[in-house]
């Protein structure tokens, strides 16, 4: 009987957009030759499409030579013009050669595709699939919203099955895992993935084949003087014991720096994932700006600690990241735009005008709880960029602070009128002490407020002679009154203490200049 076998760059298991809303499911060679006919990637799972998405721009830089270090940056930006004004589309015989080149089969015997294959000696225990698929229970947690159970784990589709391969290369957990043994040592803990809990920003032009070249990070001298590989490229297995290769551009930058090792065990059609085996890949760290994160920046932390990445929040609206992205920023800013945003200037006009940006977030904890993904898509924005309009560029980023001081002041009004009134003062004058939980009052004024101050957001774009802070302020009043309504009749107290909290939400900042009567 012929062994499993998965050629991930034939089989069917990358499903894209194609025009008029049709959907297709390619082969990771199809995908790229046909780059220019595909609107976008589709997959279903959001974590999955950007890990996805940081292959795809690594082969397209390797199919059309900018991944070639020695290149000035001017010369670097002049070729990558060319191929989106003059070419159009990935050379077919470029594509055909690279692929031709290196193993892609999910299944083989001695080079799986983006696994380990030495685990099934290096572990005694396997996984099993559940732990493989994000939202299946497994071990010993309840099976609130799945049906499966380790008692009777269900096989997943080969195709599903590298979906969840890839977040766990890219998001996986710390914490305990299987144990490997190697060369005599028996170790179980894994570090974070490299994108856990974060928030990729990725821009999306007309087709896949303008969002590979697009956002594909430009070359910089600093990067290490070592030969650059993706995993599916490395002449070698990986010593997991030995200190790992630098950190090279574009290739591992992009797709090398997993701390997590799989290895799928097949049914004998290899058409499904029946078992798997997941443990640590390295217990190095593999420290690197990924170019496609925000970056927060404390000046006040040591340097090693100072960019950290935005972290992804499914209670956060996303139109409040987008000042971080239009605003150029510089040394001593305290935001910092991704990195593959820095080289969009230099793309043709008409295509810059078109970019949007595609969102992906995966809202964890920095160990093992994961909440949700989301996934997003802003209109056309680079036109507003502080290097082409500063004015709108400045107003963008004047509204979302604004929006952020009403927002904050109003959890605290919120909060000091709940501990007033549900506190009535001790004997001595002094009021109990507030709460440790979240009162419901600001619970409440929170998830309703940021859907309004959204709808604000987009309007005073189109009203830029408006004050912001007042626009603001009205939708925070309103929500007060909403949600406290009941207890003006309930509390005698209430009516006093809500008047004041709505004058503080209405009073302006310390330092404006009082208008004349």
């Amino acid at each position: 009987m012929a062994a499993p076998s998965y050629l991930t760059d034939e089989e069917p298991w990358t499903p894209v957009l194609l025009p008029n809303g049709r959907q297709e499911d390619l082969g990771l060679r199809e995908v790229i030759l046909r780059a220019h006919e595909i609107e976008d990637l589709a997959l279903p799972l959001p974590p999955a499409a950007t890990g996805l998405l940081r292959m795809l721009t690594a082969i397209a830089a390797r199919v059309t030579g900018l991944d070639d270090p020695k290149m000035r940056a001017g010369e670097w930006s002049a070729r990558r013009r060319e191929l989106l004004q003059e070419q159009g589309r990935f050379d077919a015989a470029a594509v055909h050669a690279y692929f031709d080149q290196h193993i892609w089969d999910a299944f083989h015997p001695e080079r799986p595709f983006l696994q380990a294959p030495r685990l099934a000696v290096q572990c005694k225990e396997r996984a099993g699939v559940n732990k493989l698929v994000f939202g299946r229970p497994e071990g010993n947690n309840l099976a609130w919203l799945s049906p499966h159970t380790d008692t009777d784990p269900q096989p997943v589709p080969t195709d599903q099955a590298l979906w969840h391969m890839l977040i766990h290369h890219y998001f996986g957990a710390a914490g305990q895992w299987s144990v490997r043994t190697v060369d005599g040592q028996r170790i179980s803990q894994a570090k974070a993935g490299p994108l856990r809990s974060t928030l990729s920003f990725h821009p999306l032009g007309r087709t896949l084949y303008e969002t590979l070249l697009a956002g594909l990070p430009k070359p910089a001298g600093n990067w290490p003087r070592a030969a650059d590989h993706c995993p599916w490229e490395e002449p070698h297995l990986p010593d997991p014991l030995a200190v790992p290769p630098p950190v090279t551009w574009p290739g591992r930058l992009l797709t090398g720096r997993s701390r997590h090792a799989v290895l799928l065990i097949p049914a004998p059609d290899g058409r499904h994932v029946t078992d798997a085996y997941l443990t640590w890949a390295t217990q190095e760290k593999l420290p690197a700006a990924d170019p496609f994160l925000i970056h927060d920046v404390n000046p006040g932390k040591p340097i090693t600690e100072r960019h950290q990445p935005r972290r992804a929040d499914a209670d956060r609206a996303l139109w409040r990241d987008l000042d971080a992205l239009l605003l150029a920023g510089d040394e001593n800013a305290s935001v910092q735009r991704p990195e593959a945003f820095t080289t969009l200037n230099d793309l043709p006009p008409d295509l810059r005008a078109q970019l949007r940006v595609r969102v992906h977030g995966f809202d964890q904890d920095g160990k093992t709880d994961n909440r949700t993904w989301y996934t997003a898509l802003t209109p056309p924005i680079w036109p507003w960029t502080q290097e082409h309009d500063p004015h709108m560029a400045n107003w963008i980023a004047t509204c979302r602070t604004e929006a952020e001081t009403i927002g904050t002041l109003l959890e605290q009004v919120s909060k000091e009128a709940w501990r007033t009134i549900t506190s009535p003062p001790t004997a001595s004058g002094r009021t109990s002490r507030p709460p440790k939980r979240l009162p419901a009052w600001t619970k409440h004024a929170r998830a309703a407020y940021w859907p309004r101050a959204e709808t604000v957001f987009w309007d005073l774009l189109a009203h830029p002679d408006r004050d912001a802070r007042a626009a603001f302020a009205t939708q925070a009043v309103a929500v007060l009154r909403d949600i406290t309504r009941p207890a003006v009749t309930q509390h005698f107290r209430a009516a006093h203490v809500l008047a004041q909290a709505v004058a503080e939400l209405r009073r302006p900042p310390r330092g404006t200049p009082r208008r004349p009567a």
